[in-house]
């Protein structure tokens, strides 16, 4: 065979089901954020993920289940991130100080689909609702863990009531940075911080 004779192209790989699951979920993610849960459809994520619609219903079942399984995948990296982060930490203020950095960083990777599920909290269904309340709970178990060693003489009510006002201050102060966008991740883990300290000043060792 001469060199000037054309060769076949090449085979394009298939993507593995785990490796599609994935481009599906990133477009998905990235549709739910521009266009809000009502106005998303199947179609535009399957044309963006450039396949069929009966796929993404394969896959996901519904558009439920998609934005379920969105959920599903922040919880569990939100999780790995903030724990990999802590477990870097000498000191418990170190330990919330790198936590929130890293929960920070986190929301400014998903800005426009975590606005989403903030703006339109009652659009999803009822399982993709208590998806979001499951990562509220499981923040909150790091935090409160964070907050006993910190301020171990501190009352458990207060630690919980901490917690709580630590996770919903948390979620308005990334919504307030997005209009805000000179104030980085650093900057609102260091209020989080001071604050805390404040409130539980009296309790920390």
């Amino acid at each position: 065979m001469s060199d000037a004779t054309p060769r076949p192209p090449a085979r394009r790989r298939r993507m593995s089901r785990a490796e599609r699951e994935r481009q599906m979920l990133d477009v998905a993610e990235e549709v739910f954020g521009e266009r809000g849960y009502q106005a998303t459809s199947m179609d535009e994520i399957a044309e963006r993920c450039g396949v069929s619609k009966p796929m993404l219903y394969e896959y996901f079942g519904s558009k439920d289940g998609l934005l379920l399984a969105c959920v599903g995948r922040s919880k569990a990296e939100l999780l790995d991130v903030t724990q990999k982060a802590m477990a870097g930490a000498s000191t418990p203020e170190d330990i919330l100080w790198r936590g929130m950095v890293a929960y920070f960083d986190f929301i400014d990777a998903h800005s426009k689909s975590f606005a989403m599920l903030l703006r339109e909290p009652l659009a999803a269904g009822p399982e993709t609702i208590e998806a979001v309340e499951a990562t509220r709970r499981q923040q909150s178990t790091l935090i409160a863990g964070v907050l006993a060693t910190f301020a171990p003489s501190a009352p458990a009510d207060a630690i919980d009531a901490y917690t709580e006002i630590i996770i919903g201050a948390s979620e308005r102060l990334a919504q307030w940075r997005t209009r805000r966008p000179e104030v980085s991740a650093q900057d609102a883990a260091r209020y989080m911080t001071d604050f805390c300290r404040q409130g539980l000043g009296p309790y920390f060792v």
